[in-house]
């Protein structure tokens, strides 16, 4: 760990997050955020002192028993048995990557002083975080209203020492896990359980992991398109900048801006064009990856905003003498982005795939499947039926989560935004088009080398050059899957 964050009022954008869970930077509370918290804890207090009235999760029940009462000698036990009775997630555990924003989301959801927990149980949250213990979380359980329930119940387990967790890589159990880094269990005050379980951080993670990956699938989509207009022997016009300003669309006029940037200084570029026009697949980039650039620049705007919300239910304002149960928990807003995010990522795969199909086509002078001797050798002939394959399976999974809605809790929940299993098939997606532009990245750079002694820009012949020392030249059938999973590595590895 190194140098501390402080936690404080200021808002946070999602470079600031990535920073914090990529350098592994320490967490803390300013002053003024530990008063926060404080004041709007020593003000519920009061309230369940002075008052007998009902206040939803806080001495009443949960979901449609919420108009059972509670005795205040039991509210611990109410908290606790909360978390311990919605701890139900199943499926795979999330990464440690993963569960460890969680973890931060959570505790800055809190610090905000209008979710009436106590400062210790904040403090406890951020030892976990700073002493590297993270929770054990699945991906399935949640319905993306009255939070992230399922999942945010196994995070919360390890402050009272059960369930599981990771420590230094390895799985233990939570009470062993405590006790290694000096901790012990704590026991949950009332409205404790609710707080942490109540809010968005399981789908609001998601969704910044796959902003970041699918801001970084752009840029690579640019520099393989790039690559792969010099292999097909691809006239430049339609990149021309008067064409991108009086549509007037700025992710379109973005993507032809950075393309032209890597063609620059391309042997290609001289090269007199037997054809009229290029097939959409390469014309129409600027309009396709610029969709999808706007898209994400929308998506970002709306997690950015959830980043820097207070999502859990009741809200406490001391002053302004209100306890206030609504339904910031619900994940709407997460839900429609995270599917508009599915569908526009998925669109970097589909076109990606049909400019693979035509460099192996045998066309403009390129042999056939991209192999000096097709017949006896088959090439990367089957390359494109798996992008094929994982076109479709992309289709399927941009069926959107936000139209769907169960009825849970007996009725008092009764529509739910399914923005957790949005954000999980949106992850799907994301990691499907690293491995399409794999697929075309293997084929574009095989057929600029039939095109040989030409050369294309310098900062696409350096990009090929690296690319190269990891998939070399196919001179004759070998297993083409070693190559595939070199090529999707090199892309979530490589400078952009």
């Amino acid at each position: 760990m190194k140098s501390a964050h402080k936690i404080d009022s200021r808002p946070i954008n999602i470079s600031l997050v990535e920073k914090i869970i990529g350098d592994k930077l320490k967490i803390s509370l300013s002053s003024s955020t530990k008063e926060g918290i404080k004041t709007c804890r020593s003000y519920l207090n009061k309230k369940l002192s002075e008052s007998d009235k009902s206040f939803y999760g806080i001495n009443t029940g949960f979901g449609s028993l919420c108009n059972t009462r509670i005795s205040n000698d039991d509210l611990g036990q109410l908290q606790k048995n909360l978390v311990l009775s919605h701890a139900c997630g199943m499926g795979d555990e999330i990464s440690e990557e993963l569960a460890r924003l969680i973890l931060y989301l959570k505790i800055r959801n809190l610090s905000y002083g209008f979710s009436g927990v106590r400062l210790e149980l904040v403090q406890q949250l951020i030892e976990l975080y700073n002493k590297g213990i993270t929770p054990i979380i699945y991906e399935l359980g949640s319905l993306g209203a009255s939070g992230d329930l399922a999942p945010l119940a196994h995070l919360s387990l390890a402050l009272l020492g059960e369930g599981s967790v990771r420590l230094n890589g390895k799985k233990i159990s939570a009470k062993a896990g405590l006790k290694k880094v000096g901790l012990n269990p704590m026991a949950l005050k009332a409205k404790e359980g609710l707080a942490l379980l109540n809010g968005t951080q399981f789908s609001l993670a998601f969704g910044l992991w796959t902003i970041h990956h699918a801001t970084r699938l752009y840029h690579l989509s640019n520099i393989i398109t790039s690559i792969s207009m010099d292999a097909y022997l691809c006239d430049y016009s339609p990149m021309d900048g008067n064409i991108h300003k009086i549509r007037g669309q700025k992710g379109q006029i973005e993507t032809a801006r950075i393309i032209r940037q890597h063609l620059k200084g391309s042997g290609f570029s001289k090269l007199k064009k037997t054809t009229v026009q290029d097939p959409y697949s390469f014309r129409c980039v600027p309009q396709v990856h610029g969709a999808t650039k706007d898209t994400l620049d929308y998506v970002t705007t709306i997690f950015e905003r959830e980043m820097n919300a207070v999502t859990d239910n009741p809200n406490v304002f001391p002053d302004k003498d209100k306890i206030l149960t609504g339904g910031n928990f619900h994940a709407q807003p997460l839900a429609l982005a995270l599917d508009f995010l599915s569908i526009s990522v998925s669109e970097l795969g589909s076109i990606s795939e049909r400019r693979t199909y035509k460099l192996i086509n045998g066309d403009r002078g390129l042999p056939d499947f991209l192999v000096a001797n097709p017949g006896l050798n088959s090439g990367y002939m089957i390359t494109q039926y798996t992008a094929a394959s994982i076109v479709s399976q992309n289709k399927q999974l941009c069926s959107p989560s936000s139209v769907d809605s169960i009825v849970s809790s007996k009725g008092q929940e009764d529509h739910v935004s399914m923005a957790a299993n949005a954000g999980t098939k949106c992850k799907r997606v994301v990691q499907n088009v690293y491995r399409l532009l794999a697929i075309e990245l293997c084929a574009a750079s095989q057929a600029i080398e039939f095109r040989r002694p030409l050369k294309s820009s310098p900062q696409l012949e350096a990009f090929l050059r690296k690319f190269k020392k990891e998939v070399k030249f196919l001179k004759e059938d070998r297993l083409m899957h070693d190559d595939m999973i070199k090529a999707e590595n090199f892309l979530k590895e490589v400078n952009v």
